[in-house]
């Protein structure tokens, strides 16, 4: 499906990802959801994304995508409000955002799966949610909402839903290879 270009296809395509994310983590087993990614090393080392390192297992990966759906939501909910907030909380900012998801990781060291998964998909619920009253034009209108600075409120939406969830759909799926991989050779 093409990148989103109204409300309909932007909740659609949310929906599609998410349920694809959920169906990807009800096909693996307990041994795969439990147990820690083993990227090869000269793998990892070719990637020049800081979260092949970060993430070790897909709690990681998902917790990730609850903090973020949180930003959103806070973020939304504030300006509706009236209060002008930036997206990322300080000290954060669009250049330095990788110590915000290392926060993320150490904060989540406790959580348990089931825990991770629970709230990611209330949070997603929130998302969808709260998306409903905007417009085509509020979504994606650059400069429609004040707020939304040079970009568009759907570009926000799109990034913690389909996109990343594409992501977490890629990363366990290359982790649950890379599982079976090692059984074969075993």
């Amino acid at each position: 499906m093409p990148r989103p270009t109204n409300k309909i296809d932007l909740m659609e395509l949310s929906e599609l990802k998410f349920s694809e994310l959920i169906n990807t983590l009800e096909n693996m087993s307990t041994y795969e959801l439990n147990t820690p990614f083993m990227f090869p090393e000269d793998f990892l080392d070719k990637q020049k994304a800081n979260h092949w390192k970060r993430d070790k297992n897909v709690r990681d990966v998902i917790v990730h995508l609850y903090e973020w759906h949180q930003l959103l939501i806070k973020w939304a909910k504030n300006q509706k409000s009236g209060i002008n907030k930036a997206f990322l909380p300080e000290p954060y900012n669009w250049r330095n955002y990788s110590g915000l998801n290392e926060k993320i990781w150490e904060n989540h060291q406790q959580t348990t799966l089931n825990e991770s998964i629970h709230a990611f998909k209330e949070s997603h619920s929130q998302l969808m949610g709260l998306v409903e009253p905007f417009s085509d034009e509020e979504l994606f209108t650059k400069g429609y909402l004040t707020w939304t600075g040079n970009s568009t409120l759907a570009s926000y939406w799109i990034s913690a839903t389909s996109s990343h969830y594409d992501w977490a759909i890629k990363k366990n799926k290359r982790h649950k290879r890379e599982l079976n991989s090692s059984k074969t050779k075993n």
